[in-house]
């Protein structure tokens, strides 16, 4: 393999334990030193070892993306024997980093049979529209499911706020709410799928399927069936009410990435495909009550009440008394939350037992303490809560804190 090329892939997978500095200086200087076309760089690592490196299920398919692959060399001036892997997640997709003449690049790849290409296609385009920073599509082969964007850089929000202790996590909530604000200004109806009764429920309806009947293996018996079912009813009711905005259901910090050389200190937004039109609640929720990682309840406040600040003023608190009252909207946040717990938890347990992806049930707990402490905060909530404590075979003292009763 050639020296450089070589130092540069080590590099990069320093990069996402959170080491860049030495890699973006060394990028500078393998960019520099690849000055001829790519198509006559012969290192000593070909294509095809590179794409085999990948790991494929059907030679097939393989074989299609070496053959896509060299197709963009040219156009974009890629060194396709840089190709490596640079992340995946709970769908059927998987993502790789390219290195180019003037920066890096990501591929997605997407197995058509598995993943629908098109609403990511269309949704990129409407946020870039209301002024979000998403990947831009070089090229799409929709046959077989392989794209080259742009690249938003190799480091997460979540990787930022994680491993440097030096990292000033206000203002990168304050990005990040930025972002949302500018999203849901942008807000249309008719353009992206309604999130409506019917989504709601079947959403919720993954948690008695898979988590409780599946992973935990408990039988609910007519009465414990009645008061989930009385429960759900609420939070649609709750959720339905809010005012509506493009939501993008995945708001987080693993999908908001930090690029240090942007000007603008714009983060990047990924994973948008299943975005739909629905409560404004729900972005705020998914950002501070993570799937991956829990914040002080300080920190939640602090972030959401800045946030409510800025939808204020943005006019998407004209509903009711969440105006004036943040108690008021922070209530409808927290059962939009558990809404989302109790989804995530069944999708999870879904993950793990179809799928085979067990490192995401892993995560389950820390749902479970999400839907504990709103629960104890709402008197609507407390049959909710002994019912966990009787799937979960424990019981929890029943605490008070800030919010409306």
């Amino acid at each position: 393999m050639n020296d450089k090329l070589s130092e540069f892939l080590n590099i990069e997978n320093d990069k996402h334990m959170g080491a860049s500095c030495a890699g973006n200086a060394l990028f500078v200087e393998f960019r520099l030193s690849m000055s001829t076309p790519s198509s006559s760089f012969t290192p000593d690592l070909s294509v095809s070892a590179a794409v085999k490196a990948l790991g494929w299920v059907q030679s097939e398919r393989e074989e299609a993306f070496v053959a896509w692959l060299q197709k963009q060399v040219l156009p974009h001036g890629l060194y396709p024997e840089s190709v490596h892997s640079a992340s995946a997640d709970a769908s059927f997709r998987r993502y790789f980093r390219v290195l180019g003449q003037n920066g890096s690049f990501i591929v997605m790849d997407a197995p058509p049979d598995k993943e629908n290409c098109q609403p990511f296609v269309s949704i990129a385009a409407l946020f870039a529209s209301a002024g979000l920073k998403v990947p831009a599509i070089l090229n799409w082969d929709s046959m077989h499911g392989f794209m080259l964007l742009s690249d938003l850089g190799a480091q997460t929000m979540m990787q930022v706020l994680t491993t440097s202790a030096a990292i000033d996590a206000a203002a990168l909530f304050n990005q990040a709410t930025d972002a949302l604000v500018m999203l849901q200004k942008s807000s249309k109806p008719g353009l992206l799928p309604i999130y409506d009764e019917a989504l709601l429920r079947r959403e919720l309806d993954l948690f008695p399927e898979w988590y409780v009947s599946q992973h935990k293996h408990c039988v609910l018996s007519t009465e414990q069936l009645h008061i989930l079912q009385q429960t759900f009813d609420r939070l649609i009711k709750v959720n339905l009410a809010a005012p509506q905005v493009f939501v993008h259901r995945d708001f987080m910090p693993r999908n908001l990435m930090v690029d240090s050389n942007d000007a603008d200190q714009r983060l990047g937004v990924l994973d948008f495909q299943d975005a739909v039109y629905g409560p404004v609640t729900y972005d705020i929720a998914s950002l501070m009550r993570d799937a991956f990682a829990s914040w002080d309840e300080d920190v939640c406040l602090d972030v959401t009440v800045r946030y409510w600040e800025k939808a204020r003023k943005a006019g998407l608190m004209d509903f009711e008394d969440w105006h004036s009252d943040f108690g008021t909207f922070y209530r409808s946040v927290e059962w939009m939350g558990l809404q989302r717990h109790l989804k995530v938890a069944g999708i999870f347990a879904r993950l793990t037992l179809r799928d085979g992806k067990p490192k995401y049930l892993a995560d389950t707990p820390r749902f479970i303490a999400y839907m504990r402490a709103t629960c104890a905060r709402y008197r609507e909530l407390f049959p909710l809560s002994r019912l966990l404590d009787q799937i979960e075979g424990s019981s929890a003292a029943v605490g008070f804190s800030f919010g409306r009763v």
